[in-house]
């Protein structure tokens, strides 16, 4: 077994990252009007797709297709038994409270909020923070199934069961601020029409990118009005097919041309989420590291190869209000001439990316929900500014 000798937070800024706050407390939340941002229940979607139907008929339909309509109806019920929960501990206090979905959430809905509340998980937290371009409003997150969700932008799971207890907190202003960094993306495309978002949870998207009729426009820059709190992402949209990228970092004039599949830009935020699964180190990978210079390659709990792979990955983790963005070029293909010209990190931190795109059927994605064409001339700026900052709270 190996023993450790080493404290991990001497190792780890990711362990600082995490425990990291920006600001201090105040006086409190107003909250005289509250919006609860509701978690869409897989049961709820699926009536949405069959409209025309009765509930009764809806459940034999998914009866016969072999969903477990026992499990789904179960997790349903637990959700809309937590959310009346969280509507009834605010009612009770007096605050005047409205409840939206994926569906009927709207820009009118938050600006006449004092404070938006989702529950649900960390997609449901996403789902809020989309419709909020500025950084005054507060997003506090209640995770409506801490059994089976992690919750990392959500209030710690024990709130879940204590409700009343986060609301005095939050009206005592015994908690802090943490604004939240998030990346404002600039295209600059051929023609408004490629500026059309397209929403990937809609169950009628359609998810390949619409052709252009080829005629040459004159180009258009438009700041998207989506700022994304997790990640970009951009590359062809059938994953099998190779992307072709030209890439420039902080203001640099040398373009690098990429062959990959894609690439990931990160919040601190979104640093726990698909950067950290793009990135993570195996232990069996350390494990054969260790093998191949003659050092035991076991990999159990307490093993070298364990300890290595967690201080690794853990090393991925950066502050959530840290105004870097890191990049990952996924499968970067590095061959004879590839990339043009040689040196680029697979990995690394910036403060400005450009990307260009030399696709054929793209797709630039802000946290997995909202999609955008990237085709063949398309260049997309991405840059973090204070006032797109989200503002969320920590306890």
């Amino acid at each position: 077994m190996f023993s450790q000798r080493l404290f991990l937070q001497d190792l780890i800024p990711g362990i600082r990252n995490v425990t990291s706050r920006c600001l201090s407390t105040n006086n409190g939340i107003k909250t005289e009007k509250v919006l609860v941002v509701s978690k869409l229940s897989r049961f709820e979607f699926e009536k949405k797709k069959f409209k025309d139907l009765t509930n009764n008929q809806v459940l034999d339909t998914l009866r016969q297709r072999g969903t477990d309509i026992e499990k789904m109806i179960r997790y349903h019920d637990l959700h809309k038994k937590f959310e009346e929960n969280v509507v009834n501990t605010f009612e009770n206090l007096g605050v005047s409270v409205k409840v939206v979905n994926r569906y009927s959430y709207t820009p009118e809905d938050v600006a006449n909020a004092d404070v938006v509340i989702p529950t649900g998980g960390d997609g449901t937290f996403l789902l809020a923070a989309s419709m909020i371009n500025d950084n005054k409003k507060p997003v506090i997150g209640l995770n409506s199934d801490p059994n089976r969700s992690e919750g990392y932008l959500c209030l710690p799971k024990r709130y879940s069961t204590n409700v009343r207890d986060a609301v005095e907190r939050l009206n005592k202003g015994d908690f802090t601020w943490l604004m939240r960094s998030r990346i404002r993306t600039t295209l600059l495309v051929c023609g408004e029409q490629n500026l059309v978002p397209k929403y990937l949870h809609d169950s009628e998207f359609d998810c390949f990118p619409r052709q252009t009729d080829g005629i040459a426009k004159e180009k258009v820059s438009k700041v998207l009005p989506c700022l994304a709190l997790n990640e970009v992402f951009v590359g062809e949209t059938l994953s099998a097919r190779v992307s072709h990228l030209q890439m420039r970092l902080n203001g640099s004039t040398e373009n690098t041309n990429l062959k990959c599949s894609g690439i990931c830009i990160s919040t601190g935020t979104g640093s726990t989420s698909w950067h950290l699964s793009i990135n993570r180190l195996p232990v069996q990978n350390v494990a054969e590291l260790l093998r191949l210079i003659d050092i035991d390659p076991t990999e159990g709990k307490d093993s070298l190869a364990t300890v290595l792979s967690d201080i690794y990955n853990k090393n991925l983790i950066f502050n959530a209000d840290d105004r870097r963005m890191s990049y990952t070029i996924r499968e970067l293909i590095s061959a004879a001439v590839w990339p043009d010209p040689k040196g680029i990190k697979p990995r690394g931190f910036a403060r400005k990316i450009e990307i260009k795109s030399n696709c054929f059927e793209a797709s630039l994605v802000i946290d997995g929900g909202v999609s955008f064409s990237f085709n063949d001339g398309t260049t997309a700026l991405l840059e973090i500014r204070p006032e797109d900052a989200l503002r969320t709270v920590v306890f």
